[in-house]
């Protein structure tokens, strides 16, 4: 299985990458987890809605580059659909079972995904209502990932 996590920005952060690091190494057994980083565009102070739309439109054009055609794609969203960890363990084996052999993870930039990646992508995931960081939704993703692949294997962790 091949995890894909396509990642608008450039992790700058060490301690983040450590701990991302950190979770690949354990997803090996696994899975074989891929990190791709898009060129973010420069994002300047009071931006009207018609230049945020134009950022979102040159990074998604970016995004849907890195996208094969076969791959299942889960787009991170404030208004997707909000799971547990043993939703999401279920969801992903569910995605495998089905014969998807890539899934393909999204993190937009700060001011968040296209349409056309949105309608790409097979569903839209909803980690909190909270807003993140797209620097630390990286690292909160690998791990839940790792926890539904141990959930799925019936192995001790989530608890």
């Amino acid at each position: 299985m091949d995890i894909n996590i396509i990642a608008v920005g450039k992790l700058k952060e060490k301690y983040l990458q450590d701990g991302i690091d950190e979770y690949i190494k354990r997803l090996s057994k696994f899975a074989k987890v891929n990190i791709i980083e898009i060129q973010d565009e420069k994002i300047k102070e009071n931006l009207s809605q018609r230049e945020m739309d134009n950022i979102k439109q040159i990074e998604g054009e970016r995004i849907l580059l890195c996208i094969k055609p076969r791959d299942y794609c889960i787009s991170l969203a404030l208004d997707g659909k909000s799971m547990d960890s043993l939703q999401f363990s279920d969801t992903l084996s569910r995605v495998m079972v089905e014969g998807n052999s890539a899934i393909t993870f999204i993190i937009g930039g700060s001011i968040g995904l296209s349409n056309e990646v949105l309608e790409r992508s097979n569903l839209k995931l909803s980690f909190s209502k909270f807003t993140f960081p797209h620097q630390l939704m990286r690292l909160i993703l690998i791990e839940q990932i790792y926890r539904a692949f141990k959930i799925m294997n019936n192995e001790p962790y989530h608890k």
